[in-house]
């Protein structure tokens, strides 16, 4: 006996037994196909049409249904059960004498039906459409078939009302960390989760649409990359065997884009997986998903009016509204946004003018406010962790910080008014970034300097800072014209559309420590 077959639970065992008994009696568990023609929300939505009435529609359409068994209720020669399938639950209503088959007779029913289908397995019927005695709308099997049988028992909540009208709901599966790691179970037995991947999908197809219908072209470019950046982060190292190499998961895809620009493209996007080296936190996972957009000929203004535009659309086409409600907090994403320079929302909130202080005095005031500093640390790095410390999640509605200090973006234009900084914005929205744009620095000789100094940020220990792309330099010495790019958090902003209190609820299968 196998170590697996000792550890069976009694579920599994019964489970395992008839599975057997059900390839005793001849019945496949597991047969190739079903021709399936409708699911429960067609002909719920639907019903007056697939309604079998002997006066006025006697000869109703058949319907052939798929999906698996949640709830049975067993009664001598009939019984009703739940189907729930990808689109929701439908009641069931089968008698013995109808889905007798030649080869079993009654025996798919008193047999295979009532003695070996349990909560989970997946059936098919096929039958037409009636009201029972109390007005629900059942399917009316006249065909029965074994689909697939389940040898682990599917968690089943179960409610009882209490005697002050308290509904306690037991052995639910809201573990997080087991709905984690058993997404397929989580998704079964908690549906409202799959309404959250829905709306996510749809999140992203309005705003392929969006980019689409401007005639921006949607691209893909590499995940394995020899030099990484884009961002300032720590990459993941594999390496290529045959060409005896170490290659990183790309952080970022902009560098690549960028050539495009180069190339003669006017406008190009990619909805990218991305990968940091970084921990783990409600709002971060190792693996993410971004699209980046680049378009020739605008700056970080037009961005700015793009992107609430966009995400205006996309908050509309969801909720049927601007608004959206997110935890306690109602956001409105209706444009346009507020625009708050960077140093203004920090003296706001901190009483301290940063704009032309030298390092030594930033750390100064970083000391004052207990930022948490190193000798790594240079100026960008301080402005960056006190705006996180003290201005970021104050910003619940969707807000523009722009103008930031040049030492904080090194693939960023400077600006054209305001010494020291670049023109850059962050999209900030319930307390988080959402969005990272830039009128795109074009002059290859200002680019090499940036990314030196990024080099010699790394060497004094900032493993974060960028490495230099020569290839992507060359490419720019050809002329990129110029560009505004943006790059949008789709998890993070996913979150928000879908009022998800983790990174982790609207990504499928999130990074988990191992079992």
């Amino acid at each position: 006996m196998s170590d697996q077959e000792l550890s069976l639970s009694e579920q599994e065992e019964i489970r395992r037994e008839k599975l057997q008994q059900l390839q005793d009696l001849g019945v496949n568990p597991y047969p190739h196909s079903f021709d399936v023609t409708h699911n429960s929300k067609q002909i719920l939505d639907n019903e007056n049409h697939f309604l079998r009435d002997e006066e006025t529609n006697p000869d109703s359409e058949i319907v052939t249904v798929a999906g698996r068994v949640m709830t049975r209720r067993i009664m001598g020669k009939a019984s009703f059960f739940n189907l729930q399938d990808s689109e929701g639950t439908i009641q069931v209503y089968i008698r013995r004498d109808d889905v007798a088959t030649e080869k079993l007779g009654n025996d798919n029913y008193n047999k295979v039906f009532k003695k070996l289908v349990d909560i989970g397995d997946i059936v098919g019927i096929k039958g037409f459409v009636f009201k029972t005695g109390t007005g629900e709308t059942t399917i009316h099997a006249e065909e029965f078939h074994f689909l697939t049988k389940t040898i682990r028992p599917i968690p089943t909540p179960k409610e009882e009302e209490t005697e002050d009208g308290e509904t306690i709901v037991h052995d639910a599966f809201t573990d997080k960390e087991q709905r984690y790691r058993m997404r397929y179970v989580d998704l079964i037995v908690n549906p409202e989760v799959r309404e959250t991947f829905k709306q996510r999908t749809q999140m992203v197809q309005i705003m392929r649409n969006v980019m689409n219908e401007k005639g921006y072209l949607e691209v893909e470019t590499p995940i394995l990359q020899p030099v990484y950046g884009g961002a300032a982060a720590k990459p993941f190292v594999t390496h290529h065997n045959a060409l005896d190499m170490d290659l990183y998961l790309r952080i970022a895809n902009e560098l690549y884009l960028k050539r495009l620009i180069v190339g003669g493209y006017d406008g190009v996007y990619e909805f990218s997986k991305d990968f940091r080296n970084e921990g783990l936190s409600r709002f971060h996972n190792p693996e993410f998903t971004q699209v980046e957009l680049y378009v020739a000929y605008k700056d970080y203004n037009w961005m700015m009016e793009f992107t609430e535009k966009m995400l205006e659309k996309v908050a509309i086409e969801l909720h049927g509204s601007t608004k959206v409600q997110v935890g306690e907090h109602e956001i409105d994403f209706k444009a346009p946004w507020p625009r708050v320079p960077l140093f203004e929302a920090i003296e706001k909130e901190t009483g301290h003018d940063l704009y032309g202080k030298d390092l030594d005095e930033l750390k100064a005031v970083g000391k004052e406010l207990h930022i948490e500093m190193d000798e790594s640390f240079g100026a960008g790095k301080i402005i960056d962790e006190i705006f996180g410390e003290y201005v970021e999640g104050k910003l619940i509605q969707p807000t523009f910080i722009t103008d930031y200090p040049l030492e904080m973006s090194p693939l960023t234009k400077k600006h054209r008014s305001k010494e020291g900084l670049v023109e850059r914005f962050e999209a900030i929205c319930n307390g988080k970034e959402i969005a990272n744009a830039y009128t795109e620095l074009n002059d290859p000789i200002d680019q090499r300097e940036r990314l030196e100094e990024q080099a010699k940020l790394r060497a004094g220990g900032d493993d974060e800072a960028m490495t230099i792309d020569d290839d992507f330099i060359r490419a720019l010495e050809y002329g990129m014209p110029p560009t505004a790019g943006i790059g949008i958090g789709i998890d993070r902003l996913a979150m928000i559309m879908t009022n998800s209190e983790s990174i982790r609820d609207v990504l499928f299968f999130p990074q988990m420590k191992p079992e």
